[in-house]
């Protein structure tokens, strides 16, 4: 096992000593009712909100006209703020553009995979590569940070808003075919033979004979597919580097952001854009979190685990604690069943936004819109314009328990002997094989309930990119990972010769980084690696089942059931039924000074905490604090300078007994506890203890 470092330094990722609280601030949709303005900054101070993120939607209020600009509103909001010890995380405003400038250059619109030019509308609608558009936003960012770059207020920059989506048109198709000749150094052979040209004699001969995949035209070219996937990443990053340029020029010293997100609504790592390439270019990750607490189809402990998942995945971009940029006190718009959080769930929600990492809760909105598509979105403000209902007194509540306990918590990191892959190039991949059960593939639930067994037992997770230095792990697990280079499996056998415990699963390591399958069978460094060899996967209707004997137990398995053929590895589980009855479904194979573990099936929940269970206690991994518990509970710590800040969270509906199995002291009364407690239902104990050399 790796052994922990006890003493780990701040990481503060603002100017900041305490915990960010406030959330989107749409002043300019207020600018006609000044008596609105004035309240918001008396409700600021009674909710104990402390940053705000203004302007993101703002540019027909910042520039009615071509050319015409008006400030002076801005600064009126930004002096209000700073009067009461606000910071300010500024927007730009290149989300949405006013009317005027589509009507003028329609160059900015968007042509969708149909060729259709959209009309002026909603948002994110605008071409990354328009010319015009580049030139706005950077004339734009220039003014702001000209005229707000050194005011005292300024945290943070926020460019744009939720960057996401593509554009089909004739500038984006010149440029994916720029972006092609250059990553196939000008060679239509290359090209031809990545994307398997001769099949259905779709071999390219000139290069303007390209096209982006389309519903009307080609779409079945996987390695054009996934080259799409890549260049439309490409593109949005180039285009955010365009937009901050002037913002790094002019005010090298404030951080700069982007909001990522999940893909919703399944609530599972976003594949819109390949966020590990994106990371590399941000100062601060921000994220905006929306899961659907109370739901009708998991109980709140699942949820709860995969939302820890996804703020592991975040914080794991940059290893450094990360900003919570959106989230709602209550209910969204947009679910098909919009519900209220129940009481307690905000407060414990925000929590563990803290316990795994985050320096902030943010919200949106601050205020409820009076219109349009979001005026029943979850808001600090109701239209009540009152203080004393529910959810602006759980806000409210909720800022005081924050600055109570900002010097223990901000800058704090997480420290993970635990790592899960996530590989985006894998997923759309996956996602786009015609093959397997085209809808059971779930790529990103399916590392979800992998993490839920490390949740459980209290173990800190990092959800990293194939990028990532592996040897700082002790465990490392790669399940479904179908898009594998050599280069990957060459990296994963080093981390088993050196140490590590590797654990990989059925669909695995199937094609190359261009889509097309690998041939011999498996890589020889799995083969090496794992002992054995995958020779088949048979793919189950909804009906079928099948189960996995392990340790003298029977589990359910479904979906997906690997057959295996052994070489050097020990048989730890074997199937009960089919043709392949009694052969190997799970296998343990010694390499070098690591070991690697093959999971041959999709096994039902139960399986993966007895299998997890034994490597947690094989390998010795420690939670934050030693805790028993029932189901539903997590515990999860942050530490620096020799204290540990541990959460203890009951995600149950229920009355939980507790066991402290060290002294800790309570972060908020100063309260030296051990032993039994009780936590009541959404209760959250925020806890310290000493951790030495």
């Amino acid at each position: 096992m790796i052994e922990r470092k006890n003493e780990v330094e701040k990481r503060k990722v603002t100017t900041e000593d305490r915990l960010l609280h406030g959330g989107d601030y749409n002043p300019d949709q207020w600018l006609s009712y000044p008596d609105v303005l004035k309240q918001d900054v008396e409700f600021m101070k009674l909710a104990h909100a402390n940053t705000f993120s203004i302007g993101m939607f703002a540019w027909a209020a910042l520039e009615p006209e071509e050319g015409v600009y008006d400030f002076e509103w801005l600064d009126e909001v930004i002096e209000r703020i700073h009067s009461i010890g606000g910071r300010l995380i500024l927007a730009t405003p290149s989300g949405a553009r006013p009317a005027w400038m589509s009507q003028k250059y329609p160059e900015v619109l968007r042509v969708d995979s149909y060729r259709r030019k959209q009309l002026h509308g909603a948002r994110h609608n605008h071409c990354y590569s328009s010319s015009y558009y580049r030139k706005k936003t950077q004339e734009m960012n220039t003014k702001l940070a000209e005229r707000y770059g050194d005011h005292p207020a300024l945290l943070m920059w926020h460019p744009s808003n939720e960057y996401g989506g593509e554009c089909h048109c004739e500038l984006c198709q010149a440029n994916f075919r720029t972006w092609l000749k250059e990553k196939y150094n000008h060679s239509l052979d290359e090209l031809n033979h990545s994307w398997w040209g001769p099949f259905w004699s779709h071999t390219i001969t000139d290069w303007e004979q390209i096209e982006s995949p389309s519903p009307i035209g080609e779409n079945a070219v996987h390695g054009m597919n996934l080259d799409w996937r890549r260049f439309v990443s490409h593109m949005t990053i180039d285009f955010y580097k365009n937009e901050i340029e002037p913002l790094r020029k002019i005010t090298p010293d404030i951080p700069i952001s982007a909001n990522f997100m999940s893909d919703n609504p399944e609530f599972v790592p976003f594949t819109g854009l390949d966020y590990s390439q994106f990371a590399k270019e941000v100062d601060v990750i921000s994220w905006d979190a929306y899961p659907a607490w109370h739901n009708d189809w998991e109980d709140t402990p699942t949820l709860a685990a995969r939302t820890a998942f996804l703020n592991d995945h975040f914080y794991a971009m940059k290893d450094q604690p990360f900003i919570l940029m959106e989230s709602t006190p209550s209910a969204v718009n947009w679910h098909d069943v919009n519900k209220a959080k129940r009481p307690g769930m905000h407060l414990l929600s925000a929590l563990q936004m803290h316990a795994h990492g985050s320096d902030s809760n943010l919200y949106f909105q601050w205020r409820k819109s009076r219109g349009s598509s979001e005026k029943f979105h979850g808001a600090v403000i109701d239209h009540d314009q009152s203080t004393e209902n529910r959810v602006f007194k759980e806000v409210a509540e909720l800022g005081k328990i924050m600055e109570n306990i900002s010097d223990k918590v901000t800058g704090y990191r997480r420290q993970a002997d635990v790592a899960i892959l996530f590989d985006v190039e894998s997923n759309w991949a996956l996602d786009d094989a015609q093959g397997f059960g085209l809808k059971t593939k779930q790529y990103g639930r399916t590392l979800q309930k992998h993490y839920q067994a490390f949740w459980e037992e209290d173990i800190a997770v990092d959800v990293i990119s194939k990028e990532h230095d592996f040897s700082k792990y002790t465990l490392l697990v790669v399940p479904m990972l179908y898009l594998m280079s050599e280069e990957t499996a060459e990296k994963l056998q080093t981390f088993v010769k050196n140490g590590g415990t590797l654990v990989t699963s059925y669909i695995s390591g199937i094609v190359d980084e261009s889509d097309l399958t690998h041939l011999g069978g498996w890589l020889k460094p799995l083969k090496e690696t794992f002992g054995m060899e995958p020779l088949e996967t048979d793919t189950y209707y909804p009906s079928d089942r099948n189960t996995l004997d392990f340790n003298g137990k029977e589990y359910e398995v479904k979906d997906y059931a690997t057959i295996i053929e052994v070489n050097e590895a020990n048989v730890l589980g074997t199937y009960t039924e089919d043709f392949y009855k009694g052969t190997p479904a799970l296998t343990e194979n010694p390499y070098g000074k690591g070991k690697a573990y093959y999971i041959g099936a999709r096994a039902e929940h139960a399986f993966h905490a007895d299998f997890y269970g034994k490597l947690i206690r094989d390998l010795k991994l420690e939670p934050a604090l030693s805790v028993e518990h029932e189901r539903g509970v997590s515990v999860q710590g942050r530490e620096a300078e020799g204290l540990r800040t541990v959460f203890i969270m009951n995600f149950t509906e229920s009355e939980q007994p507790i066991s402290i199995l060290e002294t800790v002291k309570d972060v908020q009364t100063g309260e030296t506890m051990e032993g039994k407690r009780t936590l009541q239902p959404y209760e959250v104990l925020i806890v310290e203890k000493e951790i030495g050399n």
